[in-house]
Order: C-alpha cells, then sequence, then structure tokens
C-alpha cells in the first residue's frame, strides 16, 4: 500500500516537473512561471487522486456494508428459525415427558402396591413359620421334659391286663354268677381307660369354663360420647348459624412480602366468627361445620362483599396492592349464591387485577364441569386464581396457567424438605419452572430467619408468616359501614396480637410461635392495615 502510494507521488512530481519545463522551453515562460505552473499541476494530480482514491473507497465501503446487511439479515432469520425449532423441540420434549410421567405413574402405583402386598406376604409367612416351628418344637420337648404324670394320665397308661375270656351267660339260678367281686374287673376292664383318655385329650365342654361374655359397659360410654359429640356439633351449628344472621364475621388480614426486601405487596383476608359472647371462633371449629351444614357459601358471600370493600380503600393509598380471598369449592356449585356473587364481581371488574380468589388443590383436582364452567366464568371477567393448601408437589404449570392461577402457595417446610411429599420436580427448579408460565411461588407459614435464608436460595420471591406478623382483625363496626363511610379501621388492641390462628388451611393462618410472638403491633388508628416491620 505505501510503496503504491510512493509510486504515485512520484509520477506526479515527474509529470509536474515535465509540465514546468514544457512551458520554459517550449512556449517561452520564465523560470518562475514555469515553477509555478509544475506546482499547479501537482496541485492539480493530487487533488484528483485524493477524490479518486474516496470515491473509490467509499464504493468499496458501501459494498461491504450492504453485504454485512445481507449478512445480518440472514443470521436474524436463521435466529429466529432456531428459535421457532426450539420452541418446538420443548413442547415435543414436554409433550414426551406428560405421556411417559402419564405412563409411569400408573406403573409406579401398581408396583408400589405389589410391593406392599409383598411385604404383607412375607410378614405373613413368617408368621405362619414361626407358629409351626413352635407346633413342631412342642412334642419334642414333651417327650424329652421329665414331668410327673398326673392321676388320670398315670391310670390311661397303665398296661392293660391281658383280655380274659368273657364266661358264658349264667344261669340265673347258678349261685357263682350272684358273687359281685369278679364282675366289674370282667365286665369293665377296657372301656374305663379310653374314657379317662378321652377325657384327659378332649375335655367335655362342661370341663372347660365358659369364657367371659364381653362387658356391656362401653357401649353405653360409646353411645353416650357420640350423642354428647352431635349435641356440641349441633350447638356449634347454632352458634355459626347466629353468627351469620348477625352478621358478625371479623375480617384477618395477614401481609405477603417480597422477598428479601420484604415490602409488603398482598394481603390475605381470613374469617373469623364470633359467639354472642364475643368469642372469636378459629376457621378450625366452624369451617368443616359449615361445610357439611351447606353454609360456606353464605359466608363466602359475606367475605368477598368485604374483601372488595377492603381493596378499594387499599388502592387509594397503593395501586400496586393485592388482596387474596379465600373461596370454598360448594360455592362454585351454589347457583343462587354464586349467581350473586358472580353479578357483584361483574360490577367491580375495574379492581379484578387486586382482588386474587384463593382455592386449595384438593377442591381443584375433584372440581367437576360446574366448578370448572364457574372458575371460567370468574376468569372471563379478569379475576385471578391462587392455589394453596398443597398436600404435595404434583402440579401443572401449564393447565394452571391456562385456568387462570398466576399464584401458588407452598409451606416452607415442604419446598425445604422435598421428601414428605411427593414431586415431580426438585424444590429447587420449581420457582423458575413456574414463571415460565407466568405464575410466582409465595413460600408461607414462615417462622425463623433460617427458613427465609433457605428459601432465598431457591428463588422463592414472595413470603408469608408469622416470622413478618400475624393476621391482624379489622374492625367489626368499621366493616358494617363500610359501603356508606368507606372507613376501614384496624382494632388497635394487643390482643389481636395473641388470637389463637386458625390450624386450618382455609380462612386461616398458621398457629403462632416464638417467632411470631415478637412481631410488631398496630400503633395508631385510622389506618387501614398495621405497618408491618422488615426485620
Amino acid at each position: 500500500m505505501r510503496l503504491g502510494a510512493i509510486f504515485i507521488v512520484a509520477c506526479m512530481v515527474v509529470i509536474a516537473a515535465s509540465a514546468g519545463a514544457t512551458v520554459y522551453l517550449g512556449f517561452g515562460f520564465t523560470g518562475t512561471e514555469a515553477i509555478i505552473v509544475a506546482l499547479s499541476v501537482l496541485t492539480a494530480l493530487g487533488l484528483y487522486n485524493t477524490f479518486s482514491t474516496r470515491m473509490g473507497v467509499r464504493s468499496m465501503v458501501g459494498s461491504q456494508l450492504s453485504e454485512l446487511s445481507r449478512s445480518n439479515f440472514e443470521l436474524a432469520r436463521q435466529m429466529n428459525d432456531l428459535g421457532k425449532r426450539l420452541s418446538a423441540v420443548e413442547g415435543r420434549v414436554e409433550g414426551v415427558q406428560h405421556r411417559a410421567r402419564a405412563a409411569i405413574d400408573p406403573l409406579a402405583v401398581e408396583i408400589s402396591e405389589l410391593g406392599t402386598l409383598v411385604r404383607q406376604l412375607a410378614e405373613t409367612v413368617a408368621t405362619y413359620e414361626a407358629r409351626f416351628g413352635d407346633a413342631a418344637k412342642a412334642p419334642t420337648a414333651a417327650a424329652h421334659a421329665p414331668a410327673a404324670p398326673t392321676p388320670v394320665a398315670a391310670e390311661a397308661v397303665q398296661p392293660m391286663p391281658p383280655p380274659q375270656p368273657a364266661p358264658a351267660p349264667l344261669a340265673p339260678a347258678q349261685p357263682v354268677a350272684a358273687a359281685p367281686e369278679p364282675a366289674p374287673p370282667v365286665v369293665e376292664p377296657l372301656p374305663r381307660p379310653v374314657e379317662d383318655i378321652v377325657q384327659a385329650v378332649s375335655p367335655t365342654p362342661m370341663a372347660v369354663p365358659p369364657p367371659p361374655a364381653p362387658e356391656p359397659a362401653p357401649q353405653p360410654v360409646m353411645a353416650t360420647a357420640l350423642a354428647s359429640s352431635n349435641a356440641e356439633d349441633e350447638i356449634r351449628l347454632a352458634a355459626i348459624r347466629s353468627a351469620i344472621d348477625a352478621n358478625r364475621i371479623d375480617l384477618y388480614l395477614q401481609p405477603i412480602v417480597t422477598l428479601p426486601q420484604r415490602k409488603v405487596r398482598y394481603y390475605e383476608a381470613m374469617s373469623r366468627l364470633r359467639t354472642e359472647t364475643g368469642e372469636v371462633m378459629p376457621a378450625a371449629d366452624f369451617v368443616p361445620l359449615a361445610e357439611r351444614a351447606g353454609l360456606m357459601p353464605r359466608i363466602d358471600n359475606l367475605v368477598v362483599f368485604r374483601c372488595v370493600q377492603v381493596v378499594r380503600r387499599l388502592l387509594l393509598k397503593n395501586r400496586d396492592i393485592g388482596l387474596f380471598c379465600n373461596l370454598s369449592e360448594s360455592t362454585l356449585t351454589d347457583g343462587m349464591v354464586f349467581a350473586q356473587l358472580l353479578e357483584f364481581l361483574d360490577a367491580n371488574r375495574a379492581i379484578a387485577p387486586s382482588v386474587v380468589l384463593e382455592f386449595t388443590q384438593s377442591a381443584l383436582r375433584a372440581a367437576g364441569p360446574i366448578e370448572n364452567e364457574s372458575l371460567s366464568a370468574l376468569a372471563d371477567r379478569g379475576f385471578r386464581f391462587s392455589l394453596d393448601n398443597l398436600k404435595d408437589l404434583r402440579i401443572e404449570p401449564r393447565d394452571l396457567a391456562a385456568r387462570g392461577f398466576r399464584y401458588v402457595k407452598i409451606p416452607g417446610n415442604l419446598l425445604l424438605n422435598p421428601n414428605e411429599a411427593a414431586s415431580d420436580i426438585h424444590p429447587a427448579d420449581l420457582s423458575d419452572l413456574l414463571g415460565r408460565f407466568g405464575i410466582d411461588l409465595i413460600a408461607e407459614k414462615i417462622e425463623s430467619e433460617a427458613m427465609v435464608v433457605d428459601l432465598l436460595d431457591y428463588d422463592v420471591r414472595f413470603g408469608q408468616g408469622f416470622l413478618f406478623s400475624p393476621p391482624r382483625p379489622v374492625r367489626a363496626e368499621a366493616l358494617q359501614g363500610i359501603a356508606d363511610r368507606g372507613d376501614v379501621i384496624v382494632r388497635d388492641t394487643g390482643a389481636a396480637d395473641e388470637t389463637p390462628p386458625d390450624t386450618a388451611a382455609r380462612h386461616g393462618g398458621e398457629a403462632p410461635t416464638a417467632n411470631g410472638a415478637g412481631a410488631p403491633r398496630t400503633t395508631g388508628l385510622g389506618q387501614l392495615v398495621p405497618r408491618f416491620r422488615s426485620s
């Protein structure tokens, strides 16, 4: 490149010098004029070379840029095709995994049942073998043991006297037949020992005492206990009906915080009933009875109404807040109550992104056509769902996302101890798997800082538990007038922290522990929810 430039410069100098010499010798120019002409020619040649070189470089660079753009376009097209192929392969792999799981799960269940049967069979065979061994050893031990014979056995094993020929029947007139002494040994030498042996080996029923008759005492006790339990259930059921009719349903709020920032992002609404004496009835006491009596739809209807009003109040202060509201599976199948509930939620669909309806895993698995139709009606109106009360980690994120579920709540102990429940995936990968389908994982029942540290390794984004705050009650009188005044106030009492939480998963919380005992309390009135300490 440099040699070519030097050659071009030399040529331009020679041409300029030739032009100067020509005008000096041929045209009679003076030396100064000839030098000026030579420099002008050299300058013109330099400018021409510069412009021509730049034009060539520009055309070359333009062609290269055009080629590079075409290469980039081709590369983008190939990347797009590769992405489509990867998506298709991922779908096929998931389909193969699903089919393989569907084929393997029944086999695994059958193998487990066969293993149980084989184990039971082995235990039965071992039991019978032990019994047969004891029965075989018993005669040998009895034969070698020097046991003193009983009087009956001694008489049974005595050598029998040789049989004597029976005397011919004697006439009544003969005097010998009247002798009483020789008659017994002749008439009963054999039957006596045989009878004794039979009685010794197989005694008559009269020789064995009859089995004791069953005591009739337990039956009256059980009947009394059952009657007492039924009477207690009737009393509780009457108290539940009275609380529903008198609108004595308290609403409790427990925060769901982000991890590790511990910023309140959602609240979970929990319901409690109050008796006429003011005693708080936890969900473990009223939910099963209300389910059997068909009262849960009425309770859910009241709770959802209050949750919507609370959400409206919360949104005035924070547009990013949300509220989880529990619903029973019986509410989805109650035609009258669900129709009213659906109409009410349809009228409040503007706040649907801030209301999350929560269902249990057992209810979702037992859902029939009516329940699925009700869920679809709620999803069509923009409401999102949450799955809680998980007993195992066998969940299908794709199916949950298609049905409108955006949250899954799993107990922290279940995540950290996967051996306690069946699972198709390691808990450490569960958050990433759910996130691919737009589902957030919430770890609940967190009670220690060590559990928080372990959950952060599993990429858990949300947490709930007594470590952050226990459920706090909302004032009942504020809820009664919330539709008119819009004034929801949290009750500022110390008893709120000591309220025995519900041990049931529906309409309840976790049991308090030492970690939750020091949770912060509400310090002022005029607040919808208390401030929750992040430490």
